[in-house]
């Protein structure tokens, strides 16, 4: 049984769009059930200003994609990946123990665009401070 929560975030899924202009974006998937997210953010001196997912899956799998990105909207970085597995399902007010897994999804991506654009972000300093050949 689901809780009100999940239900809600399932109904009303927030930020659930897509974000052409995005600073970066990760994914996440998992073979055992063909649920996948896509999670894409932007960056503000250090902390996510916007954030956003496309969701392929089942309930728990939107509604822990929904969460996650409420919950780490405005977090600085290091505090959206210091976030748990545990801190989703509690936030929903629990989750089936055989759709806990789904939890992982949507925080996964998130971690991968993060890291994706904290590498990027490294790359354009390392171009920049390389010798242009002139």
């Amino acid at each position: 049984m689901y809780s009100d929560k999940v239900i809600e975030h399932f109904m009303s899924p927030h930020n659930a769009y897509s974000m052409p202009d995005a600073h970066a974006e990760g994914s996440a998937g998992d073979i055992s059930c063909g649920d996948y997210v896509t999670f894409y953010i932007k960056v503000d001196d250090n902390r996510l200003q916007q954030i956003s997912y496309l969701v392929f899956g089942c309930c728990a799998s939107v509604a822990t994609s929904s969460i996650t990105s409420v919950l780490a909207k405005g977090k600085t970085l290091q505090e959206a990946l210091a976030m748990k597995e545990s801190e989703i399902v509690e936030a929903l007010d629990g989750l089936p123990e055989h759709k806990v897994h789904c939890s992982n999804l949507g925080l996964s991506a998130l971690r991968d665009a993060i890291n994706n654009y904290i590498i990027q972000q490294k790359t354009e300093v390392s171009n920049e401070n390389s010798c242009s050949g002139r």
